[in-house]
Formats: structure tokens, sequence, C-alpha cells
């Protein structure tokens, strides 16, 4: 099932992969749609607000999980684009263990202080029980979100985008049954939702263990890989570490934002997060693309093609642009329609306030194509250490939005917030992103690991 990105027409071998990934994206923001539709729907929109009022704090825990696997499979990716098995292997197992470590660490951590966080968010009292039922659970299930995050981070490292997404696929399907199980049999409420959720995501992971067992023997460590390499573990802290910061460091500023949306009233609330459902779902293309582009470029740097490399990414971001532009027109004009999905039609208000998200979101698409590109692909080629900066750029154009205009402008400074970040991002990372593929241009690949340097 693995696949090797070295040879062949670069923008055919990024389509292939981004395919199935793309596909497995989509089931996982299914998750959290399922969720909001059912949710909001049965529980009302006080229930709805009350999950979207989390909706930037799970962005910032689960977002460091997520961009600490993906940072976890960049060494797999290169080191198998070498054709360095053993080296592939050890990664597998200390990343492993690094995973073992944080989800103990992050889930006390989480769970502690899950009030507080809430309290900070400046979360209304009438959704505050719900909001807290909710999270609580989320942050108790974060060993199997990091479970599946490593296991399909490293099974894309070596090509295989479709086993994720079959298992994904599966995990969907049983979180459409636990959602109506839990919430309307057994009545459970947010917390409900919740349990499907992460019941789904424990499902996918145990799978996808399974199969690398199984079959991915390139995977799978030898004892002679168990042995713990003090070269190993600050490999992959350098890769993880910072993307995790990146994704958690943005988040922040989304954190900034959802604070200052929720002191508007619940109607606010409601609006914008039945707007953010639509916004992930419609970002997952760019997610795919990115994550296609970076495994492309690890691969490739480890077999030291540096002028593929360049290839890959301008295709890439040419891509991504186009698809920019088209799902911009959809959410302009088809942001209301879409906002039924988990609004009722007589709640106009509400309704107006997601289509007014989505369309000033629709007309700075575009920008996530360069964004997510470059910035994955600069990951990709081992400068995660750069791309925290542009998290700081995006966090600070949240931040400087939400504290400085929303008191003037209100709702409309929200609707304008994202687009700010996006487009501060791109004026870093672009620009960096060719630095980077300069400098691995004219360097040899001296990659190694462990015992073996």
């Amino acid at each position: 099932m693995t696949k090797n990105m070295t040879e062949g027409r670069p923008l055919r071998l990024i389509l292939q992969f981004a395919l199935p990934l793309l596909m497995g994206n989509l089931m996982q923001q299914t998750y959290n749609i399922i969720d909001a539709a059912i949710v909001g729907r049965i529980l009302g929109t006080n229930a709805l607000a009350a999950v979207g009022a989390t909706s930037s704090v799970q962005f910032l825990v689960l977002g460091f999980c997520i961009g600490t696997c993906t940072g976890f499979g960049i060494p797999v990716a290169t080191h198998f684009g070498a054709g360095r098995g053993d080296c592939v292997k050890a990664m597998v197992f200390h990343g492993a263990v690094l995973v073992i470590g944080l989800s103990v660490i992050l889930t006390a951590f989480c769970t502690w202080l899950c009030s507080d966080i809430l309290h900070i968010l400046s979360v209304p009292e009438d959704i505050f029980e719900n909001a807290y039922a909710y999270l609580l659970v989320i942050f108790l299930g974060l060993p199997f979100t990091l479970l599946y995050n490593f296991l399909s981070s490293i099974l894309r490292s070596v090509g295989d985008s479709r086993t994720p997404f079959v298992f994904l696929t599966i995990s969907t399907i049983l979180n459409v049954g636990l959602d109506l199980f839990c919430i309307v049999i057994l009545g459970w409420g947010c917390a409900g939702a919740a349990i499907a959720t992460v019941t789904a995501q424990a499902v996918s992971g145990f799978l996808c263990l399974i199969f690398i067992w199984k079959k991915v023997p390139v995977l799978k460590p030898v004892r002679e890989n168990c042995r713990l390499q003090g070269r190993n573990i600050q490999e992959l802290v350098a890769m993880g570490v910072p993307m995790g910061l990146q994704f958690s460091i943005t988040a922040i500023g989304s954190m900034v934002m959802q604070s200052a949306n929720n002191g508007l009233g619940s109607i606010y609330v409601s609006g914008f997060t039945s707007g953010m459902k639509i916004k992930q779902f419609a970002m997952c293309p760019f997610d795919a693309l990115g994550s296609a582009v970076s495994v492309f470029c690890g691969q490739n740097l480890g077999a030291g093609k540096g002028r593929r490399i360049r290839q890959g990414i301008i295709e890439g971001m040419l891509l991504g642009i186009g698809y920019g532009v088209a799902i911009g027109l959809v959410l302009i004009f088809f942001g209301r329609t879409l906002s039924l999905l988990f609004v009722s039609a007589d709640a106009a208000k509400i309704l107006d306030a997601s289509a007014k998200y989505l369309r000033c979101l629709g007309y700075f698409y575009w920008c996530l194509g360069l964004l997510n590109v470059c910035r994955m692909s600069t990951q990709g080629l081992g400068f995660s250490g750069r791309t925290i900066f542009a998290g700081v750029v995006e966090m600070l154009a949240r931040i400087i939005v939400s504290c400085g205009f929303v008191g003037a402008y209100g709702y409309t400074a929200i609707c304008f917030a994202d687009q700010s970040a996006w487009l501060a991002g791109c004026f870093y990372i672009v620009p960096m992103c060719w630095i980077c593929v300069g400098k691995v241009s004219r360097r040899p690949n001296s990659a190694v690991c462990g015992r073996n340097a």
C-alpha cells in the first residue's frame, strides 16, 4: 500500500494522494457536521451554541495534537524516500513513545483546567453547563485522537492515503448511529454527541493500528529498532512540536475571536457556529492538498530532487488558488442555504448571521490555496520551526481585529478576522517557502538516524 512519490508526474501523484486524503478530511469534518446538525435540530439552538462556544479551544488542543503527529510523519517520509527502512521503523517506535507521553500529559492538564478555560472564553451562563460537558468528554478522548492522527500520519508518509480514508468512513457511519443513540435514546445531550465522536475516533485509530501491524511491515518496528536514541527523539521533537505549536498559536487568535463573539450574545454564537462548521468543511481540500504536497516534498527531499520539489509546489499552489476561487463563489451565493443544515428556517436572525460570515469569507478563500501549500511545503522540507512565525502573524492579526474593532463594528469585525489572518500569513510564508526550497536545493542529502549516524 506504500507509494513512492519520487518518480512520475508531480501533479498526478499529488492528486492521486490528495483525493483519498480529501475524502478522509471530509469524513473527519463530518463528525463535527453530524454533531452540530443533530444537536441543533434535536436539542435546540442553545445546545448548538454550547458546542460551538468550545470550537476555538478544541482547535487549540486538537490542532496541537494533529500538528505534532503530522510533524512526526515528516522524518518517516524523508527516510522512506531515501530508502532507509531501518530508520523508518526506528522513527515509528520513537514517535509512538512520544505520543503515549503526550496523551497522558495533555489529557490530565486539559481535563483539570476545563472549567477555567470556558470562563476565559466568556461562555454565556445559559450554555455553560452543556459546553462543559461536551468539552470535558472531548478532552478525555485525546488519547484516541492522538492514536489515529499519529498512525494515519505515518501511513501517509509512506504514500498510503487510502487506508485512513477507508477506516474513517467506517467510523463516520458508526458515529451517525452513536449520535442518534446517545442523544435521542439515552438522552445524554451535548455530552452524548461528544461520546459518539470520541468513540468513532477510537475505532478508526485501532483499525489503523491493526492494519499497520498486519499489512505494512515497513512501519512495524522490530526489536533492534526499539532502543531509545536521543538523536531520533530530537529529530521528531524538532519536527513535531513546532508544527503543533504553529496550529496552537493560530488557535490562540481564534480563541480571542471566539471570546469576542461570545460577548455579542447567543444569536451570534449560534450563527458563527453554523458558519464555522461550513467553513471547516470547505477548507478540507486545502488541508488535503497541503498534506499531499508536504509528503511529496519530504520524499523528494530524501531522494535529493530539488527541481522536482519546486515543480510540485508550483502546481500545488495553482490548484489551491483555483479551488479557492470556486468554493468562495459557493459561500458567497449559497451560504444561507447551507446554514439550513444546522439552523431551522424560522431562526432568521441566526441564519442571517451565518450567511454574512460565510459571504465575507468567500471573497478571500483563494488566499488559503497559497497559505496552506506554502506552509505545509516548508514543513515537509524540514523547516517546521519557521512556520511558527506564520502562526504568530495569523494570531496577531485575529487578536488585533477582535480586540480593536469588535467594539466599534460588532459582528462585522468578526466576519473579517479570519481573512486578515490569512492575508498576513501569506505575506510571510510564501517568500519564506521559496527561501527554504533554495536552501535544500543547494545542500547534499545527508539525513541519518539514531545509531546509524
